[in-house]
């Protein structure tokens, strides 16, 4: 049995786990989705204060409270950023740090300097045509649909619609805040792993030993990687292969093995 902290993408909170829960449940694992403060049934708190070092502290609160140990700490997506900065307070604590469609970004980063400039600028134009101005829209199907880069695959219509029946705004300050990070030589000795799903493993690797800026906090690692062929919510479009991924590396030793899986 192992102990994963599962921490989801923008616009969604814990309950967007909920298949990859119920199975990773039932192989024995102790689970643990986070909802982020402004978001899922924590919506009511989101404000215009709510940003990254707070969503940080979601993680490591939700690990010290529960007093947990030999954490498997997931991230998809956005949840990368504050799963790299739990890592980074209490490394002590993991066993593992695990990327799904996500990356250990380097210090002084924000979400939104990894997005290039149509797709910032898309955001900000989601942002004016909002009153509070402060939240990022959540999507529609047509917005990801139309970008061609296959972040859609496997929505059909019943993974969208679940998709988006608790889907909230994501509060931008948590998007825009620099990542910090002080502990460095700790971190980088937990064992990290790379799911990716939009991008072939192969052209991922390559990526990385060329340098690519997405892939620029990858040095210094010990890195396993995992290929799920789908879009970027694999919890919505691959639920049962993404659980079986989570389930294969608890069984590994907690020192990891480098190399690709």
């Amino acid at each position: 049995m192992a102990t994963h902290v599962l921490i989801a993408g923008n616009w969604l909170g814990g309950w967007a786990w909920a298949d990859v829960t119920t199975r990773l449940r039932a192989a024995g694992h102790d689970v643990h989705p986070v909802t982020l403060t402004g978001l899922g049934d924590r919506a009511h708190l989101a404000s215009p204060q709510v940003n990254l070092d707070t969503h940080i502290a979601d993680v490591v609160h939700t690990i010290t409270y529960a007093d947990l140990h030999d954490v498997i700490l997931v991230g998809h997506s956005y949840g990368g950023f504050p799963v790299t900065g739990a890592a980074d307070r209490i490394p002590e604590r993991v066993s593992r740090v695990v990327y799904v469609e996500s990356g250990p970004l380097p210090d002084g980063t924000s979400q939104l300097d990894m997005l290039g400039p149509d797709a910032r600028d898309a955001v900000l134009t989601r942002m004016k045509e909002r009153e509070d101005g402060w939240l990022e829209s959540v999507p529609t199907l047509e917005d990801l649909t139309a970008t061609g880069d296959g972040s859609a695959n496997g929505l059909g219509p019943a993974e969208w619609a679940r998709f988006t029946a608790h889907a909230v705004p994501q509060p931008l300050g948590a998007n825009a805040q620099p990542l910090r990070l002080t502990n460095d030589i700790r971190r980088d000795a937990i064992p990290h792993t790379l799911v990716t799903c939009m991008f072939p493993l192969e052209q991922v690797k390559a990526m990385v030993a060329a340098g690519h800026p997405f892939f620029a906090g990858f040095g210094g690692k010990e890195w396993t990687y995992a290929e799920l062929p789908t879009g970027h919510w694999p919890m919505f479009s691959e639920p049962a292969g993404l659980a079986a991924i989570l389930d294969e590396l608890a069984s590994r030793p907690a020192g990891g093995v480098g190399g690709s899986a």
